[in-house]
């Protein structure tokens, strides 16, 4: 159902706080899709928002033998953290976590439990396991949203999150690429929204946002709850005729304001202004106040203690044709009310067992009782149901599953009022579970009154996992204190709750047809029949049921009556003597049609050779109750003659005076009467033969039956695969488009590197090349696939195959420089092809042009060698020094100077060479030299020669800025010849 905005106007937001989460909660969303429902998550995600405050966990069907891409493919659109979800992760606002392959997905105190699935295809139900899941752990924090899918996969869990006050969603049929889930969900009547897939965001923004109440509001909102409470029960008692007054406040107000979440009305009087006007949602709330969470054996350990312990003992000490009375009150759709059907069908198998069964199913909610009566569930039962229960008492009817015939015929359906209806009587089981936690103490304690009077002594009560029998204790004596099982205590009886004896038993739309026989053969009945009989002296007469079988036979039959030959047999028909078959076929079924007494008089039959004559009367009985539909058949012996009269004689000559006329008219009905007859008895072994037939073609269509739930069975897993096909198929037809566009990509990129390149295959065949190559190798399109030994390479040395086999075998990158025939120079890199797993497939060979890197590295040579041959050319030492005074480098002119070699010199400092007096100042003129930047020093110091005599020069220092560390040129004259030169003329000169 679609729900509207209220565009009412709003009031100040009053409403019962306590079910409001608290500032650390927040909603979690369940998304649940199947087959096309890759589409609507794109939909949905596009539109939401990157802050909403939600986490969201998308369910899927994925195929548990394929790699699922649906995080990177969500990843795409989702403008929030996408994430695999991973066993004990916790789940965290604005994140998506997806559910991992062949896994089920719980979550448990707010982190996700992930579990080895254990269901064939066909069977799997991720949704509805995570969706339950999900309204146990979070409560009214739980929403669901159904898109696009086949199946019902996700139907339970819609139940189970409207149970806890949690709000759902559904795609839009029409929009959804399949409505198979989308419809199953709607079909449930518990829908708060159905949307297409992009508008929904929009509307689960608003659902959440008018959830937070401000808390200063919270002392006010109880009054007038509570003032608005009675007027709410009187619109839906004056509409629906059922009074809520007496059930739980705190539930009702939870359920009103989880409607007024939805319409986002914020305060309690305007929704109440609401309720006056609109008829359509005092139902929606009505619903909404009976919803009630049931499943196919609900709390198993219950039923399972109640089959193997309790049962049995109930059954034991029943006699054969006992009839066992059991009443399931709130059955809701009925699954519970089946669900004590098969355990009784198969507690009685067990015990060998044959009891008749009443099986009676009520509930306040009409709609909900048709569905019962139907019998027809969704698919997703198979999660509480064990295939061998649904083998035997379901059959697969399309997309759903129908309870099978005998277990249907054990059930009554009916609509009552528990709390003003007349109850069931006269039981052995009643079964009421997750009800009374729903009413108020008063009304609890008269409702387990009302259970009290029901039940026979001993008999069993059962109910919920959450309920208990209160203050009740005289009533019931608990026998599992866990599991809530109780027996009816034996106390004194009391009056009906209300004062009041109680009124018939309910009316019923539908009854189980019982057999008359059965019920007439209660003892009680059978001796009402013999005094009757005894008292009226009634001439020989026997009881016939509708089918002409004998019930009781009064007096002496045996003139007209005897065991038919062959199969012992109580039918009367099969035992009358002959002669009369004829007229008691007439005379029953006359009297079966008119209800009236029918009399034959005046027939004879032959009795041992002497003929005897009776009257024959077929009378139907007119009691009510058991007797009702019965017929007496009584046979009166006709009256014998006495004494001689003169009238004898005269009636002997009348008698022998017939006509010839009137004795070939009483031979013609005689044979008209055996012709009769031999009708009468072909048609007998017509229908002997029918009725063979028949059970012939009942056992051929069991096993049509049990083919056509095989093929159910199959249909079932080709429907699972054919939607994880569907995801399968759009997965990677988005991998497609993503690796076309990354192919287009990649060809871009290699053609504006503008790089020769051959990818090679562990065959050393032709895979791919770029358009540059073909300047190298003459390749073309139809190459590809060819080995690269056929073809001639441009190169002076073709050595392309060794070094691509080198490679392969060591998984060592090579890289060389080759020459091509026009002169052209490259650098050659073979590596190995290494794919997404690592593994070596092939190698791949660049050539890169050097050209001009060759020519411009000649140059280089060639300036290298003219700056060698000037730098040894000069008459004076030079060299070059680091700034840490380390000799780079040196002529050969320097060398002499000072007596090392290159390599020697290398090693040294001019600190090494220079005595200790010249260390301060030469660090003085370096730091001279490096501050004027450019500028020459000249000065004059001394060298230490290798052989350790000092040798004066005129040091001349050059610093050369524009190379990345600057760099120390140093020109030494050696000066010891005019320092000699000085020495003696300053001897020569007078002081």
């Amino acid at each position: 159902m679609l729900e509207r905005d209220n565009n009412g106007k709003k009031n100040k937001r009053i409403l019962v706080t306590s079910q409001y989460p608290d500032a650390a909660s927040f909603p979690i969303v369940g998304l649940g899709a199947s087959a096309g429902g890759l589409a609507a998550c794109e939909e949905f995600f596009k539109a939401l928002p990157a802050n909403s405050g939600m986490a969201f966990v998308v369910i899927s069907h994925l195929d548990p033998t394929h790699v699922s891409i649906l995080p990177e493919l969500i990843q795409r659109y989702a403008k929030v953290k996408v994430f695999v979800a991973a066993d004990g992760m916790p789940v965290q606002p604005d994140s998506v976590y997806v559910i991992p392959i062949n896994c089920d997905l719980a979550i448990v105190n707010g982190r996700l439990q992930v579990m080895a699935q254990n269901r064939p295809r066909g069977c799997r139900l991720p949704i509805d396991t995570f969706f339950c899941s999900l309204a146990q752990d979070q409560g009214a924090n739980a929403i669901g949203i159904i898109l696009s899918g086949t199946g019902s996969d996700g139907t339970l869990g819609v139940k189970a999150i409207k149970a806890e006050f949690g709000m759902v969603m559904v795609q839009e049929p029409t929009s959804a690429k399949y409505d198979g889930m989308p419809q199953s969900a709607i079909a449930t009547q518990q829908v708060d929204f159905v949307l297409p897939a992009a508008e929904m965001p929009a509307q689960l923004l608003r659902y959440t946002q008018h959830r937070i109440l401000p808390s200063a509001k919270a002392s006010a909102a109880g009054e007038e709850v509570q003032e608005a409470l009675p007027k709410i029960f009187y619109l839906l008692r004056s509409q629906t005729g059922h009074d809520f007054s007496l059930y739980k406040k705190n539930t009702i107000c939870r359920r009103i304001e989880r409607r007024m979440h939805v319409l986002q009305i914020d305060a309690i009087s305007e929704y109440v202004r609401y309720l006056q006007q609109s008829k359509v949602e005092i139902g929606i709330l009505f619903k909404d106040l009976l919803i009630g969470v049931t499943n196919f054996f609900r709390d198993p350990a219950a039923y399972d203690v109640l089959k193997e312990k309790y049962l049995p003992a109930l059954l034991r000490d029943k006699p054969q044709d006992y009839t066992l009375r059991v009443w399931v009150p709130a059955c809701s759709s009925g699954e519970e009310v089946y669900s004590t059907a098969i355990l009784l069908l198969e507690c009685m198998d067990e015990l060998n067992l044959h009891y008749s069964i009443q099986l009676f199913g009520t509930d306040l909610d009409e709609e909900a009782i048709n569905t019962a009566r139907a019998g027809i569930y969704p698919a997703s039962i198979a999660n509480d149901v064990n295939p061998q229960r649904l083998a035997r008492f379901f059959y697969r009817d399309g997309k759903h599953y129908r309870i099978k015939k005998n277990v249907r015929e054990l059930v009554i359906f009916a609509v009552q009022n528990l709390i003003k209806d007349p109850p069931f009587s006269r039981l052995d089981l009643l079964s009421c579970r997750n009800l009374l936690i729903y009413f108020g103490p008063e009304l609890q304690q008269r409702v387990l009154a009302v259970f009290h009077y029901s039940l026979k002594p001993d008999g069993l009560l059962l109910l919920g996992s959450s309920e208990s029998i209160g203050k009740a204790t005289d009533y019931f004596l608990p026998l599992d204190k866990k599991l809530k099982i109780f027996r009816r205590r034996a106390a004194t009886e009391g009056l009906y709750p209300g004062g009041l004896l109680p009124a018939p038993p309910l009316e019923v739309h539908e009854m189980t047809v019982q057999q008359t026989a059965k019920n007439f053969k209660e003892p009680d009945v059978l001796r009402l029949v013999e005094t009757l009989l005894q008292q009226i002296e009634s001439p020989p007469c026997v009881i016939i049921d509708s089918a002409s079988n004998i019930q009781y036979i009064h007096g002496r039959t045996g003139k007209y009556l005897e065991p038919p030959v062959g199969k012992a047999s109580l039918n009367l028909l099969e035992m009358a003597r002959s002669g009369l078959k004829g007229e008691l076929t007439v005379a029953i079924r006359q009297a079966s049609g008119t209800k009236k007494e029918v009399k034959r008089s005046g027939l004879c039959i032959e009795d041992e050779g002497a003929q005897s004559c009776f009257d024959l009367t077929v009378k139907p009985i007119q009691e009510q109750g058991s007797m009702q539909g019965l017929l007496v058949v009584i046979f009166t012996e006709a009256a014998a003659s006495s004494g001689a009269n003169p009238g004898t004689k005269d009636k002997a000559v009348k008698r022998s005076a017939k006509n010839r006329e009137v004795m070939a008219l009483e031979r013609e009905l005689q044979y008209v009467r055996e012709s009769l007859q031999t009708t009468i008895e072909e048609l007998e072994t017509s229908n002997e033969e029918l009725k063979s037939a028949n059970e012939e073609l009942q056992s051929t269509n069991e096993e049509l039956q049990s083919t056509n739930e095989e093929l159910g069975t199959s249909k079932e897993e080709l429907q699972s695969l054919n939607e994880e096909s569907v995801t399968v198929n759009v997965e990677l037809q988005s991998r497609i488009e993503e690796l076309s566009a990354t192919n287009d990509d990649l060809k871009n990129l290699l053609d504006s590197t503008n790089v020769a390149t051959i990818f090679l295959d562990s065959e050393l065949h032709v895979r791919r090349f770029t358009p540059k190559a073909t300047a190298i190798i003459p390749l073309t399109a139809s190459d590809v696939g060819r080995p690269v030994s056929h073809f001639v390479a441009k190169l002076k040395e073709n050595r392309l195959e060794e070094h691509a086999t080198q490679v392969l075998h060591d998984l060592v990158p090579q890289e060389v420089e080759v020459e091509g025939r026009d002169g052209d120079f490259f650098r050659l890199r073979v590596l190995p092809y290494r794919t997404i797993n690592n593994v070596v497939d092939g190698v791949v060979m660049t050539f890169e042009d050097i050209s001009k890197s060759k020519i411009a590295e000649q140059a280089l040579q060639d300036s290298e060698k003219k700056y060698r041959e000037l730098f040894e050319s000069l008459r004076d030492g030079c060299a070059r020094f680091d700034g840490s005074g380390r000799i780079v480098e040196s002529n050969r002119v320097f060398q002499q100077q000072l007596g090392y070699n290159a390599e020697e010199l290398a090693r040294l400092n001019f600190r090494d060479l220079t005595p200790e007096k010249w260390h301060a100042k030469e660090e003085l003129a370096a730091a001279d030299d490096l501050a004027q930047r450019g500028y020459t020093s000249l000065f004059e110091k001394e060298y230490i020669r290798k052989d350790g005599t000092v040798l004066p020069v005129e040091v001349q220092v050059y610093v050369v800025s524009d190379e990345p560390s600057p760099a120390r040129w140093m020109i030494v004259r050696d000066i010891s010849a005019r320092k000699a030169l000085e020495e003696k003329l300053r001897k020569i000169q007078p002081d």
